[in-house]
Formats: C-alpha cells, structure tokens, sequence
C-alpha cells in the first residue's frame, strides 16, 4: 500500500560536514539536498520500506524493549497533545491505511486496531484482523499509547519537555527502536547539552541551547538531516543489540558493503503543552548509489576531510577514512 521509493538525501552535497541546527521549515522553505528540492510538509515517510522498518520495532521490542523505551517527567497534558499528533497525522499522511477517530487507531496495513488513552497512555481493545503486514506483528502487544504509535510510525520518537518557570528543558520520553550507536536510556532525563555533550563538535549548537529549544518549541514544525557512512545496512545499532561490522576495526574498506546513512528528523512544537515532539526517519543508501554521479562523490570527499579528528571517530570512520577517500577519489575522476 506504501509503494513510493524512499526519498534521497544528499546532505554533504555542500561539501562541508557540521554539527549544527541545520533547521528547514516544513511547508515553506526547500531541502537543498533531496531530488527534486521538494518543500516538504510531511512528519512520517511512509514508504515502500515501511515493513523492513516495523519488522526491525518488532525485533528490538521482542528482544529487550526497556533497552529503547521510557519516560522521564512527562506531563499527561503534553503527552495527550503529542500522541493525539501522532495519531492524526499518521491516519492524515498515510493515504487511508491508518484511521483515527479520536478514540480508536486502525492500521489496515499491520491489521491491527486499539483504543488509546493520550492523556494517560493507556492501550484498550487490542484487535487483530488479516492484513499483509499482519505477521510483522501477531506477536507483539503493546504496552502503552507511545509504544503502540511508535510500531505503527517507521520514525523513532522522542518528546522533549520544558518547564516554564525554570526554563530548564529535558527529553521526557523515547520510543527509540532504530538507534545509530547510543542508548536511548542514557538520554532521558537530560536537557539539550547533555543530550548531545558526546557528539563531537556540538559546542556551538549547544550554546544556542535555549534559543534553539524555544524556536522548536513555538516557531516549528522544522525538519533537519544528520549523515555519516556506515558499513552496515542494519537500522538498529543499539549498544545492546548483536554487534555487525558497521564499525569493526579490522574489515578492510568495500564500496560494495558501504552505506550513506541519512537521518530525516522533524520537530513539532506544542508551545501551550511546553514540550515539541522530535522525529528520526533513517534512510540507507548504498554508497554507489549515493555518489553514482562524480559530482557527489567530490563533494562527499571535500566533507569528509572537513570533519576534524574527533568527528571521523564519532562517526566510526577511523579505520575506515584513508580508503574512503581514496575510493571516493577515483569515483570523482570518473575512474570508479
């Protein structure tokens, strides 16, 4: 039911790598680097790859879900306006296969319907029926409205909330299913800075902290990218979860087992509720495809020698970097 092809992302095509805001409005301004340089309004991507993205929830719910989910002070009142979000715009942007009537969410695609409680995040009347996607979850029950949400929804979700009076920030609950390298679990509780203290060469985004938290909380919906090259196609890298060769120190460099790992994330803001939901859509390209063209790969090159020391280990390219380049290289001579 969901037969478009995932959308391209090309965020290094400016030939610089940044940790930054990097903040497009949704519905009003263009992104640069998707084909076609769409104005985009969408909050879920809701695509061919739908079902790889639930069978991957499913799997890391089923094997460890406390590892990916969780709350941290988070007020019934943002919650009830965050999932009801949630829940309305999924049944808006999915052309018919997920309705919500207020009270009950219908997934025509997962065959799957339940009752749901945003204020207080309870799940009611589980029903299952035959569907195609069906299988993907017989076997799964939720446990509240944001886990229930989050299986239908191929992003990972997160709620940032803020107290008024203090003006203190923090992520008040995660449904994080497809991480890229770290544990929803040491986030939670956390305001802006220490969220991103360990991405390398975040200083200066987080010294726009405040500023920032409120622009996403009362002037959004925004939508931003993040990118880096993986060695492995797999969408969830939880520290927990069986290990690949995504970062393995001793595989040497194969453009054919190599990836352009692309997030599309999305903030909405609720300024009466105080909080902002936060979205996280994964896309994998492989490597060729993303740099088909020697123009891209050029300017994939010029990024990645942008990044300093500290950002080529974040991104796990250490072993990796040197044989990069030089592949990147010949691709951008017309020689690859």
């Amino acid at each position: 039911m969901f037969d478009s092809p995932p959308t391209l992302y090309r965020p290094f095509l400016n030939g610089v790598y940044s940790v930054s805001a990097g903040l497009f409005r949704l519905g009003a301004q263009r992104v640069p680097w998707a084909e076609g340089e769409p104005v985009e309004t969408h909050t879920f991507a809701l695509d061919r790859e739908y079902g790889r993205f639930v069978a991957t929830k499913v799997a890391a719910h089923r094997r460890a879900l406390y590892e990916y989910v969780g709350e941290a002070g988070l007020a019934p009142e943002l919650r009830r306006v965050a999932l009801t979000f949630i829940a309305r715009t999924l049944a808006a942007e999915s052309g018919g296969v997920m309705t919500w009537d207020g009270r009950t969410f219908r997934n025509a695609l997962l065959g799957w319907a339940a009752q749901l409680d945003p204020f207080w995040g309870g799940v009611e009347g589980l029903e299952r029926f035959p569907a195609p996607l069906a299988p993907l979850v017989a076997d799964v029950t939720p446990v509240n409205t944001l886990d229930f949400l989050g299986l239908n929804a191929p992003e990972d979700l997160a709620l940032v909330a803020r107290d008024p009076r203090s003006g203190r920030d923090w992520l008040a609950a995660v449904h994080v299913l497809s991480p890229q390298h770290w544990d929803p679990r040491d986030k939670l509780g956390r305001d802006f800075v220490a969220v991103h203290l360990p991405v390398a060469g975040s200083g200066p985004m987080n010294r726009t902290a405040p500023k920032l938290v409120d622009a996403v909380i009362t002037r959004g919906p925004f939508v931003r990218f993040a990118w880096g090259v993986a060695m492995s196609d797999r969408l969830d890298h939880h520290p927990a979860a069986p290990p690949d060769e995504d970062r393995a120190t001793s595989t040497p460099f194969d453009p054919d087992e190599a990836f352009l790992r692309v997030e599309r994330q999305t903030l909405t803001g609720f300024p009466e509720s105080q909080g902002a939901l936060f979205t996280i859509r994964p896309y994998i390209y492989p490597l060729r495809e993303a740099v088909a063209d020697p123009d891209h790969a050029h300017a994939l090159a010029a990024a990645l020698q942008t990044m300093t020391p500290e950002q080529v280990t974040y991104k796990g390219l250490t072993f990796l970097l040197a044989d990069l380049l030089a592949w990147l290289n010949e691709k951008a001579a017309g020689e690859g």
